[in-house]
């Protein structure tokens, strides 16, 4: 009998981004999945429960990998917390990029698909922000009180929709080494504060509508 393959998660990232590569599609089932791949089915649950969940993971655990590369680089007590958010954003998109004919593909064209499969992404992202310490945001250090003790869950939903606006420049980016998404994250990354301290209301639609419109601002 031939050797079968140790199953890792890293493994099965490894497999199923090569598949869906080659393919252009999902796999037709897990177990024919498993079984061309010389693992038993059952070793698959043990990291996973579909290949959608796969999908959402390849995201998060290139974010993950981010912020641990980014932490130590950013170790220094003089850097700040907005510097510290810049420098996990530009490696995440690095390391996009580095896979991105693979994430495009599990992305896809459809925006309610792809709101899925960033769904688990959003919670990750969500405990990073939780990491940071605002009082030392510039943006904030100028805002009104109110705005400086603005609800956490507004500040996390700003950043995510900052962010999930970032990806959808990039998947459109046709600069040479996607540079003109590097600067629109780093021009639009106190969007949402501004507009905190702007809008009465202070929805966070709003946000949503800006960032929209400035992704095709021309620079």
């Amino acid at each position: 009998m031939e050797p079968k393959n140790i199953i890792t998660e890293d493994k099965i990232f490894e497999l199923y981004g090569d598949y869906i590569l080659n393919h252009g599609e999902r796999p037709k089932n897990i177990y024919r999945f498993a079984k061309d791949n010389e693992f038993e089915e059952k070793d698959f649950y043990d990291y996973f429960s579909s290949f959608e969940q796969i999908e959402k993971s390849m995201l998060v655990n290139l974010f993950e990998k981010s912020v641990e590369l980014a932490s130590k680089v950013s170790s220094s007590d003089e850097i700040t917390s907005k510097e510290k958010l810049l420098n996990v954003y530009f490696i995440f998109f690095e390391n996009m990029t580095m896979n991105r004919s693979l994430v495009l593909m599990i992305l896809g064209n459809d925006k309610l698909h792809s709101a899925k499969i960033l769904n688990q992404l959003k919670e990750t992202h969500r405990q990073f922000i939780k990491t940071l310490e605002f009082n030392d945001w510039e943006i904030i250090q100028k805002a009104k009180d109110d705005v400086k003790n603005f609800h956490e869950k507004a500040r996390e939903e700003a950043l995510w929709i900052h962010l999930v606006s970032a990806i959808e420049f990039w998947e459109k980016d046709t600069s040479p080494a996607f540079e003109k998404t590097d600067i629109f994250i780093e021009k639009t990354i106190d969007t949402g504060f501004e507009l905190m301290d702007n809008e009465p209301l202070r929805k966070v639609v709003d946000l949503g509508k800006f960032l929209f419109k400035e992704k095709f601002k021309k620079n």
